[in-house]
């Protein structure tokens, strides 16, 4: 399966996407669908960066804003308040770690850039706040582009999971889109990374055809992140209703989505995907 790149230039930083890369999440939010509210202390949060990247985290994505289905919209300042102490603790911590911030407002990501970020996670690829592609590009920064449709509140819905007959050539179309408005607003195609945003804006079967096509999506040349942790795709598939639960389901969607072409994988059971990914890469490669 050919793959875009062997590298992604995080604001100087080198992370080589010709392997797999684990994304460990990091949610400091009291309602997050799976762990909400475990790690909104800055010393826990910190603590379990660590642990991850002990576990074999290449990045950390801080997000301080939920995006389950149901979530209500934090003020900017909430957030700030949220990402900004567990950012400053882990960088105080490791210098030398590679941290994303998940947010889609370009105040919190001016702020955490500041603060040492290396990497933009905007859920809802540049659609809510364009001006995100302009700062980002400005630092030289990453930026991971996902796929999604609506605000904040229904990214998560079903209220715009609404497709033609091709959803792959539809969520390519839109992602592309994305992708030109920020590479016309500066961002350099190596700091790019895009996600096909499994379980936003789709329901189970558009889920499944996205990462069907994610050799598709290979074809817009860049590298392919894909997070489908815990989520409800996971268990439509597998009949598990508690989301920590769905593990094995996730490892599998995860290990098959290797094989087709992504390369990050945003998680958060970082040892158990660091092992299955890299025995399964053994066998895969970069074909």
């Amino acid at each position: 399966m050919a793959v875009a790149g062997s590298t992604w230039v995080v604001r100087g930083s080198i992370v080589r996407v010709d392997r797999p890369v684990v994304v460990g999440v990091l949610n400091v939010t009291p309602d997050s669908f799976s762990d909400g509210g475990k790690f909104a202390d800055p010393i826990a949060a910190a603590d379990w960066a660590e642990a991850m990247f002990e576990q074999g985290a290449d990045v950390v994505d801080i997000g301080g804003e939920s995006t389950r289905p149901g979530a209500v919209r934090v003020t900017e300042e909430e957030e700030l308040h949220r990402v900004l102490p567990a950012l400053r603790e882990i960088r105080r911590r490791r210098t030398a770690a590679v941290v994303s911030i998940d947010t889609t407002r370009v105040a919190v990501a001016r702020a955490a850039l500041e603060e040492g970020a290396q990497i933009i996670n905007d859920v809802s690829g540049l659609r809510l706040e364009p001006a995100i592609a302009e700062l980002v590009a400005s630092y030289g920064a990453g930026l991971v582009l996902m796929h999604s449709r609506g605000a904040v509140s229904q990214m998560a819905s079903y209220e715009f999971a609404r497709y033609g007959e091709n959803v792959v050539e539809e969520v390519c179309g839109e992602l592309g889109r994305s992708v030109e408005l920020a590479i016309r607003s500066g961002v350099r195609r190596e700091n790019i990374v895009v996600d096909p945003g499994v379980g936003f804006s789709k329901r189970t079967e558009h889920s499944v055809a996205v990462l069907r096509g994610l050799p598709r999506l290979a074809a817009l040349g860049f590298p392919i992140l894909v997070g489908a942790s815990r989520k409800r795709v996971v268990g439509e598939l597998t009949g598990v209703a508690e989301p920590a639960g769905r593990l094995y389901g996730t490892i599998g969607l995860h290990v098959a989505a290797l094989g087709l072409g992504a390369r990050l994988f945003r998680v958060h059971d970082v040892e158990a995907h660091r092992q299955a990914l890299d025995a399964a890469f053994a066998l895969v490669g970069n074909r």
